[in-house]
């Protein structure tokens, strides 16, 4: 049985889970020259103008389950969050960190983000519910951790998602899985545009890992199934 531990924060209160609801996907197609003739009349945020909806993940093996490991390390991350959006714009950041950190680890990432204008907020909002929902909706149950940091579990493959929903589009989305580097571009954006304005830029985020009972496994027959989005990283 597959497990997922979530944290979901929106309009400045962070919640432990959520209850998902099937949502269906609809494709959109954009015309590039009616998107610039848009976000000419948009106005110039701290971060840009409208809204930017993301997404990133990163795959990467983990020998061990302890304190120091990956795992280890979420979990005191999202154990220590309080429920203000700096509080939320730090865990974020520190995700990213502790991602940069092992990224000799990784074997694959995906990322994909749309933009909003500001009066489409409404949008903006079902689309990170969109997101958010379809990567809980994967798994069979969400996970609590408690603080036991025993070494437990077989090394396994790991993917950290994080959703956000951003103001401005300054924030380096898309290109995580093209290279290592790219990745590695995409992580420092978000990790240094979340903190901006103490997290008042960030209007919901979550972050979701998997998996994170400390007696399961993810292979790669998993990650082909449930991620088919990831690109290896050579």
């Amino acid at each position: 049985m597959k497990s997922w531990f979530a944290v979901y924060f929106w309009g400045f209160s962070l919640i432990a889970s959520f209850a998902p609801a099937p949502r269906i996907s609809k494709q959109r197609v954009h015309n590039p020259s009616l998107f610039l003739f848009d976000k000419f009349f948009e106005e110039e945020g701290v971060l840009g103008k409208g809204i930017t909806v993301g997404k990133v993940q990163v795959a990467l093996f983990s020998k061990e389950r302890g304190k120091d490991s990956i795992f280890g390390d979420l979990e005191r991350k999202a154990r220590s969050t309080g429920g203000s959006s700096a509080h939320l714009a730090l865990l974020v950041k520190e995700v990213c960190l502790a991602l940069l950190r092992r990224s000799d680890d990784w074997t694959a990432a995906s990322s994909e983000s749309q933009w909003f204008k500001f009066r489409e907020s409404a949008r903006a909002e079902a689309q990170f519910h969109e997101w958010a929902d379809a990567e809980a909706l994967k798994f069979e149950k969400e996970y609590i951790p408690g603080i036991d940091t025993a070494d437990k579990g077989s090394s396994t493959m790991v993917v950290v998602s994080l959703i956000i929903e951003i103001e401005g589009d300054s924030t380096q989305f898309n290109g995580a899985g093209f290279s290592m580097e790219a990745t590695r571009q995409v992580l420092t954006s978000l990790a240094n545009n979340a903190v901006v304005a103490e997290g008042e830029v960030l209007s919901a985020a979550e972050v979701l890992w998997t998996p994170s009972a400390r007696d399961e496994t993810l292979t790669s027959h998993d990650l082909m199934t449930d991620f088919p989005s990831l690109i290896t990283l050579g």
